[in-house]
């Protein structure tokens, strides 16, 4: 199971230059729960022999000064062999003193304990309290590369790892391990320079007057600078008191007690501040507070203001257990300025294997009033938001052949436009389902791959909200025999069914011609069958692998009177390549199309051989009928009148469908689709999509939309570099129908090698004659917080442009 968060961020108590005190700064690695993370263990020990003592001890006339100097071997990666755990070795151009109470090392020292090495100008070690002082050119380091300081001098107690460096420069790393699928643990790595650093034992260290900063090299973009900062490796969380932030050598924020993550582990405390500007809400300003219950539950409450609404709570809870996963929240205005009236909002949704066969999910949404996403959010994802889902659902799987599910089902309709009022669908209280499927029966028998036996069932009470619309229940059984026939290039797959239902109408009172109990019966009858050709081909110089691939598909389904029956949960597909080899015109269970139809399509590849990469795909198809359409969506409504939602077909051929796709050139690609209606010889459907994305962070797309009567949109949309490190980002949608712009997305992003600066606006279109605007402004500093609207952002960029690529991904460069 997975509950994936957002990315780590770090969690603070932000005082904008502001005198406050208290609070604190934490880790906002809302990640997947749970999160963990470490510093890298240590390797096996890696001492040089270059011996001229071996645990403190001098050679037998150490005691004599030296009359000519000792020049070791250069360093070996390795230790010798011999090397035993916890012995000190000291190499240098000169060694001497007193065996067993101190040597002095001299000239280009080098000593080395386990995974420890420390090298300096001068040395002295004293055996009995295993310390170390070192002076001139002093690094300390471990030799798995997770920590390094160097400074002009430093006493050391070896096996303690206690003491302090004068004026060093350090660097640590911890490692960040993720729980997304398919990504590998992370290395962070952060450092600085202090008046001080003192070793509190292994992993532990504290500076004075110091700074800390992922960026690399001695003049960081921003760090943290305080006078006392704390760095524990093995909770990995940095201390910071009396301390600040500085990006390009101006404070940014003020930190009087803080704590961070090093290695983006989950930490609690105060978020980063997330501010935003819109129409609709004004100038907004949220301090979330996270708060790390346990390794797998936390909490994030966020108090957030808008000047033009008021001020609103939020908080949001998840949690992960062995079987069991979800996720709580809510939103609170007790008073909106602009509508005068309360607003909230809540939603959860909940998962949970009940036992190894029983699978059980709870999704509740609720907001206040029609227009809260309208006026609340800053994303038209969100404003669009039309039925809110409730709903609570089991699942039984028996067996790998059947499964049995329940579901309760209801929605709350929004209709932010009174003027143009939705319509609620109805509940399903319950719905319960039986469906199961046995291929390869008989096959000893048939001396064939066997038939393969379907069954599907569903009973349903459906219920409305409306008291002039009538409540039912509805049971449906389709059982279906199929007999799948193949042979190399060439399948056949004839099948039969019976669709069975009943209707049970608690209509207030029966008009002539409207029934209350009905029933229906559908026999349908199909063949499905399709070739194969293959050969190899040359294009412009290149070789090719083509395939010719033909498809016919007859259906046969008989036709029962259905237009006393109202529509509960059907509506016509979406007529595309998937709907005409389909069985049925309509989803849902209340019509069940009549049928006499024989739907031809063709497909022709081109493949490269070498790589197994499509380099085209052209695509054409057409339904023919032999009989007039005589089942439709036209529903009697409870007053007897006909309400006709759909007109009969009476031609024999459906639209044309033709699609179409190919690379152009390495980078590019080019998409379409086209729906021709040969009856008034008028095109119905037309979309269209060039796409060229040459590298990471770098895309263009053009694309072109069009419906009969409907819309007519052209859509640009890219990333690219502009100059130096800066890089642009939009998106532009324009409707020729109405002759205006519908959405509009434009930015620019700096890479600062260890930040990132993003700013931008965000426009759309709410209604037809409203819009509104949003503006962001985001600062991000790799691996340890962004200050804006954080993920948002991204977010919105990732999902309208194609292609898009974070700029400080690692395959992102400057």
């Amino acid at each position: 199971m997975r509950l994936k968060g957002l990315k780590t961020r770090i969690r603070l108590i932000p005082l904008l230059l502001w005198c406050m005190s208290g609070a604190l700064l934490a880790d906002s690695a809302k990640d997947a729960l749970p999160v963990e993370a470490s510093v890298p263990p240590s390797k096996p020990p890696q001492a040089d022999a270059r011996q001229n003592g071996t645990d403190g001890a001098a050679p037998a006339n150490a005691n004599a000064p030296k009359s000519e100097s000792v020049k070791s071997e250069p360093p070996k990666p390795d230790a010798p062999a011999s090397q035993k755990s916890g012995e000190t070795h000291i190499s240098a151009v000169r060694v001497y003193g007193t065996q067993s109470i101190d040597t002095v090392a001299e000239g280009e020292v080098e000593l080395q304990r386990d995974a420890l090495t420390l090298t300096a100008d001068r040395l002295i070690y004293r055996e009995l309290s295993d310390e170390v002082r070192a002076e001139g050119n002093v690094c300390l380091r471990q030799n798995d590369g997770s920590s390094e300081m160097s400074g002009t001098s430093a006493s050391l107690v070896v096996g303690t790892r206690t003491g302090e460096f004068v004026e060093p420069i350090y660097s640590m790393t911890g490692i960040q391990k993720t729980h997304e699928e398919g990504e590998l643990p992370k290395a962070i790595s952060g450092g600085g320079h202090a008046d001080s650093l003192r070793l509190e034992g292994e992993n532990h260290y504290r500076g004075t007057n110091a700074t800390w900063s992922t960026c690399k090299g001695p003049h960081p973009d921003w760090y943290i600078k305080a006078r006392d900062l704390e760095l524990d490796y093995d909770r990995e969380i940095g201390t910071v008191r009396d301390g600040s932030l500085v990006f390009k050598d101006t404070t940014i924020f003020w930190l009087p007690w803080a704590e961070f993550p090093l290695a983006g582990q989950r930490y609690s405390g105060l978020l980063p501040p997330t501010m935003e500007s819109s129409t609709k809400t004004g100038f907004g300003f949220a301090v979330p507070y996270y708060w790390n219950i346990a390794p797998n539950y936390d909490l994030t409450l966020t108090p957030r203001y808008m000047s033009r609404r008021g001020v609103q709570i939020g908080a949001e809870a998840r949690y992960l257990g062995a079987t069991y996963e979800g996720m709580a929240r809510t939103e609170y205005m007790p008073r909106d300025s602009i509508t005068g009236e309360s607003r909230s909002l809540g939603s959860l949704q909940h998962r949970q294997w009940l036992t190894p066969s029983l699978y059980g999910s709870v999704d509740f949404n609720s907001v206040s009033d029609d227009q809260y996403f309208e006026d609340l959010s800053t994303r038209v994802s969100m404003s669009s938001n039309v039925n809110l889902l409730r709903e609570g659902r089991l699942m039984y799987a028996g067996s790998d052949w059947w499964s049995l599910s329940a579901l309760a089902q209801s929605y709350q309709t929004l209709s932010p436009d009174p003027n143009y009022p939705i319509s609620t669908p109805y509940r399903r209280l319950p719905q319960i389902m039986l469906n199961a499927n046995r291929p390869g029966e008989f096959s000893k028998f048939l001396g064939t791959s066997g038939l393969d036996l379907g069954w599907k069932s569903e009973f349903v009470r459906f219920a409305h909200p409306d008291e002039n619309l009538p409540d039912a229940s509805r049971m449906t059984a389709y059982p279906q025999i199929s007999l799948p026939l193949q042979w190399s290039g060439f399948y056949i797959t004839p099948k039969v069914g019976v669709h069975y239902t009943r209707y049970d109408i608690d209509r207030d009172r029966l008009l002539p011609g409207m029934r209350d109990t009905i029933t229906r019966s559908v026999p349908i009858f199909s063949i499905d069958s399709g070739l194969t050709f293959e050969r190899d081909t040359k294009i412009f110089g290149h070789d090719y692998a083509q395939t010719l691939e033909p498809r016919l598909y007859y259906l046969n389904a008989g036709y029962r009177r259905q237009d006393d029956i109202p529509l509960f949960d059907t509506s016509r597909f979406d007529f595309g390549f998937a709907q005409i080899f389909s069985e049925n015109l309509y989803t849902g269970g209340d019509r069940i199309a009549d049928a006499n139809q024989l739907t031809a399509a063709v497909t022709s590849r081109l493949i490269d051989p070498a790589t197994g990469v499509e380099s085209m795909r052209v695509i054409l198809g057409q339904r023919y009928y032999f009989q007039d359409q005589r089942v439709t969506l036209n529903y009697m409504d409870e007053q007897g009148n006909l309400q006709n939602v759909e007109t009969p077909r009476t031609s024999k051929r459906a639209d044309v469908l033709a699609g179409f796709s190919t690379r152009v050139g390495r980078y590019a690609t080019f998409e379409s689709l086209w729906q021709y209606n040969p009856r008034d010889s008028q095109t119905e459907r037309y979309t269209a999509h060039l796409r060229y994305n040459p590298g990471h962070a770098r895309s263009l797309n053009l694309g072109y939309r069009y419906a009969n009567g409907i819309l007519r949109d052209i859509d640009v949309s890219g990333q690219w570099p502009l100059w130096g490190r800066w890089y642009g980002v939009t998106r532009l949608t324009y409707s020729l129908e109405d002759s205006k712009m519908t959405e509009t997305i434009a930015g620019l992003e700096y890479n600062g090698g260890c930040w990132v600066l993003r700013m931008g606006a965000h426009r759309y279109t709410v209604r037809m004659d409203e819009s509104n605007s949003a503006y962001f402004l985001q600062l991000e500093l790799n691996d340890f917080t962004s200050i804006g609207p954080g993920g948002n952002v991204v977010r919105l960029i990732s999902r309208s442009v194609p292609g898009y690529g974070r700029i400080n991904e690692p395959s992102g460069g400057l």
